[in-house]
């Protein structure tokens, strides 16, 4: 009888061990939880998102996505008593990117996630953290001014992202009868212009204006003006943690009410000018009271 006894006494102490609070003396659950638990957060990030989210020369997660979350890493660190927080960056893929963060191998996903009533089926997502549009890119001196001009022509596209959904949309309601043709990453959609297999490539305009920077003939390919969808930017969360969303938000509420997020955008957008209207707009909706 004294090794059941014994089992259950081991059983009731364990039951009595206290959970973890919060630096405000709350029940940690959730993200917070697992972050407290292996002293790190998870970041998702993108390769080849720049100057959202990339793998940059010396190794290291970079872009305007990740200074953000850089931000959130802090705020869940001080939330959990662990000031600094390690933070681990793991690569993800387009394809593979909800369902990490879904079944918790990443805590949030930090690049250039469209926020759509579809994939809220699946996971959450925080406040808006940058808005966009798909545009589509072609050589210097190309007569494709917009979807529109399309007609009889090849476009290159990420499939299953919001900017293939929306292209073909666009397509079909502007009656024009164009080739689509698929590619793996941002990447190949450049080299599928460059050697003529595609007229054009679509994603989001900022990732097009990232490839041109990036570029090792940058003077070789130009935007086309026209733009064919809304693309509202957010970081990734698991479904149902409101108390992980709630500290994200905080954080990104509180950069939209400072300066801080100008010079964040300085950082990476400076050299292509000002903020635009859209975005200076979100920031204004975004930049929630405490």
């Amino acid at each position: 009888m004294l090794k059941p006894l014994h089992l259950l006494f081991a059983v009731c102490a364990a039951t009595l061990l206290p959970l973890p609070v919060s630096a405000q003396g709350v029940e940690i659950t959730g993200t917070l939880k697992a972050i407290h638990a292996r002293k790190a957060i998870r970041i998702g990030f993108a390769r080849d998102a720049y100057p959202m989210s990339f793998l940059a020369d010396n190794g290291e997660a970079q872009g305007y996505s990740i200074d953000l979350c850089r931000r959130i890493a802090e705020d869940a660190g001080k939330a959990v008593g662990l000031d600094p927080l390690k933070i681990e960056y793991v690569p993800v893929t387009l394809d593979e990117r909800f369902d990490a963060v879904a079944s918790g191998k990443i805590d949030i996903e930090c690049a250039t996630s469209t926020i759509t009533l579809g994939r809220l089926e699946k996971v959450d997502f925080t406040s808006m953290s940058f808005v966009d549009g798909g545009s589509l890119l072609v050589k210097k001196g190309s007569a494709i001014h917009n979807v529109a001009s399309l007609v009889d022509e090849t476009v290159a596209v990420i499939p299953g992202t919001t900017s293939d959904k929306a292209l073909r949309v666009a397509l079909a309601k502007s009656f024009v009868n164009a080739k689509v043709i698929e590619v793996r990453n941002h990447g190949d959609g450049l080299a599928a212009v460059e050697s003529g297999k595609a007229t054009a490539y679509a994603s989001d305009r900022i990732i097009l204006v990232g490839l041109l920077v990036k570029s090792s003939q940058p003077g070789a390919f130009e935007l086309a003006p026209g733009q064919f969808s809304y693309e509202p930017y957010g970081f990734v969360v698991r479904r149902g943690d409101a108390d992980f969303r709630l500290l994200a938000n905080r954080t990104l509420a509180r950069l939209y009410r400072s300066d801080a997020i100008g010079r964040i955008f300085d950082k990476w957008f400076g050299k292509l000018g000002k903020p635009g209207d859209v975005l200076v707009l979100m920031y204004a909706l975004n930049a929630l009271p405490e």
